[in-house]
């Protein structure tokens, strides 16, 4: 699957992504990036984004974080989860794998030349739960119980995401 691509089953268009997510912890807790949306909306999630055609997942993950926090990340663990959504009414799927990085370094900066990103910052682990909160469960969830338990191997989560319009969605863990 590469950044995107429509597939045309059932005889509807449907996009599918590739992302690669970044767990970034240091003593100063986790970094979340906040996200402004098409439609205004603000979302804290880890850094990360759309994996493109043609790259490798932490090539693609590697770029993304360097994008948004001008962090390099040379040294990965995972990943420590995998996500797979599904959004038939919306037309999407969605394949998310979150990766530690374990060696990294630079200085945080904002500077996305996608302008999605208007904010970064390290969040104490106790305080991540609510930042993530306003976002989408299939980004809270595994990367709250991923905090809370710090589990080896890897864990799968299942979404199904229900609705056409963005604010009435149903969102299912299956």
């Amino acid at each position: 699957m590469g950044a995107w691509r429509r597939s045309s089953g059932d005889n509807a268009s449907v996009r599918e992504w590739l992302v690669g997510g970044a767990v970034i912890e240091t003593p100063d807790g986790v970094l979340l990036v906040r996200n402004q949306r098409r439609n205004g909306d603000l979302d804290w999630t880890p850094p990360g984004g759309v994996i493109d055609d043609g790259e490798e997942l932490l090539e693609g993950l590697a770029r993304e974080v360097h994008e948004e926090t001008g962090l390099v990340v040379t040294s990965w663990r995972g990943p420590l989860y995998e996500i797979r959504a599904d959004a038939p009414g919306l037309g999407w799927r969605l394949r998310v794998e979150a990766w530690l990085a374990v060696d990294f370094a630079g200085d945080l900066r904002v500077a996305d030349p996608d302008g999605i990103v208007v904010d970064a910052r390290f969040m104490c682990v106790d305080d991540c739960g609510m930042h993530l909160a306003g976002g989408h469960p299939w980004v809270a969830e595994p990367l709250s119980e991923w905090l809370a338990e710090r589990w080896d191997g890897t864990r799968s989560y299942g979404y199904r995401v229900d609705g056409t319009e963005l604010r009435e969605l149903v969102v299912t863990r299956v």
